[in-house]
């Protein structure tokens, strides 16, 4: 067959598909074209031997600050995405109305990782650190959120409140911008993502409150005030009502956000994460996250099969975003969105977001990127922590 390429000789995992097992996968056209045993090599334009590795589907991460130059927390997304195996990432409103276009013209539209976003509820976005983005509740603006979403839906997702009290000056202001982020989204029919850590109310239960099916709890393992935890570490009833009425509960590890003792306890008790995400920004891309592949390996410590804890970063999130069979699968028609891993094996310190270390047996670094049948090569050389490689020449961006 004249396919573009051909990755033989892998034990694909495709948790989309049910498959885990030796397959070949081909690609034409930008698309999977074929995915079977023993596929014939002739005429492919490009063969890749996988023998030894896993090939995946395009990993796909749902909480990134990628709004580089811009945002304080903002890093480039493709050496720091796509480079990494994340074909597919979502920012986690980095911009807001008034900062959305230019995000999206010399970000979005530009880059080789497939790109989406939430909008902030604050109309200038995450643009400094101090004082953040909600210090005046003015620039909470439903309408301009409403109009800017209707203009962009084709990459924008829902809309992003951050309740810590660093970002919401003052008590009085409360949980207000929740119920603002929630106005803005009804408005057009989208969810909203929520960051909770440390508002200002008293407990978790009253911002689940104000979710429902399709909204995103991230950073769901913090270890913070308003966890999903309560004082005798048990997971809030509040929070397995939220499970149930379809709130998505996503990792979000970023660089204070992520705690061993939290997963370990949520986990033993049956609250599984939807989702497995990075937060990955300029505060944590050079440890303890690196990048979305760390943050799976260390989901595999914590006891999840790699079937499972790869549908977290594929099939899931690919429905999240109203994408699946498109993405986050191999299977034939979908776009060719793929990376081979190496599952090495050793002891390998895994820290979480507070200092704290888990000795591992596993991690998954990947070694080739494919993004719309191409494979991915750029100009940055080996950069990954993990060992992995990159090489060549920058791409172009296909959707």
């Amino acid at each position: 067959m004249a396919w573009d390429l051909l990755l033989k000789g892998g034990t694909v995992v495709d948790p989309a598909q049910a498959v885990h097992g030796a397959r070949d996968v081909a690609f034409s056209g930008g698309r999977v074209a074929a995915i079977g045993e023993n596929l014939a090599s002739t005429g492919a334009a490009e063969v890749i031997d996988c023998g030894g590795q896993i090939v995946a589907p395009g990993m796909i991460d749902l909480h990134v600050h990628v709004f580089w130059g811009v945002s304080h927390f903002g890093i480039e997304p493709d050496p720091h995405c796509i480079a990494n195996g994340v074909t597919t990432a979502v920012d986690a409103g980095s911009a807001g109305a008034d900062t959305f276009p230019g995000f999206r013209k010399y970000v979005i539209d530009v880059s080789a990782t497939r790109l989406r976003a939430h909008l902030n509820i604050s109309s200038q976005g995450m643009l400094s650190m101090d004082p953040g983005e909600l210090h005046d509740l003015q620039y909470a603006n439903v309408s301009k959120a409403i109009a800017m979403i209707e203009k962009h839906r084709d990459v924008l997702l829902g809309v992003k409140v951050r309740l810590s009290r660093n970002t919401i000056v003052g008590e009085a202001a409360g949980i207000r911008p929740l119920h603002l982020a929630r106005e803005a989204a009804d408005a057009v029919g989208l969810p909203i993502m929520v960051h909770p850590q440390d508002a200002w109310c008293d407990s978790l239960d009253d911002i689940l409150a104000v979710m429902r099916g399709r909204d995103i709890l991230t950073h769901c393992f913090h270890g913070m005030r308003l966890g999903v935890l309560d004082d005798d570490g048990k997971v809030r009833p509040a929070v397995r009502a939220a499970v149930e009425r379809g709130v998505i509960f996503d990792v979000g590890h970023g660089a204070g956000s992520f705690s061993w003792d939290v997963a370990e306890r949520a986990l033993a008790q049956g609250l599984h994460p939807q989702t497995i995400s990075s937060d990955l920004h300029v505060y944590n891309v050079n440890g303890p996250v690196y990048d979305l592949a760390t943050t799976v390996s260390k989901f595999l410590y914590l006891g999840l099969s790699l079937d499972e804890a790869l549908r977290k970063v594929t099939a899931v999130p690919a429905e999240v975003i109203g994408m699946a069979g498109e993405i986050g699968t191999l299977r034939v028609g979908a776009w060719g969105d793929a990376v081979v891993f190496d599952l090495q094996e050793g002891s390998i310190e895994l820290m979480d977001a507070h200092g704290q270390t888990r000795i591992g047996k596993q991690r998954l670094v990947p070694m080739v990127v494919v993004r719309a049948g191409t494979v991915y090569r750029n100009a940055w050389g080996d950069k990954r922590h993990a060992g992995g490689t990159s090489s060549g020449r920058a791409s172009t961006r296909k959707n």
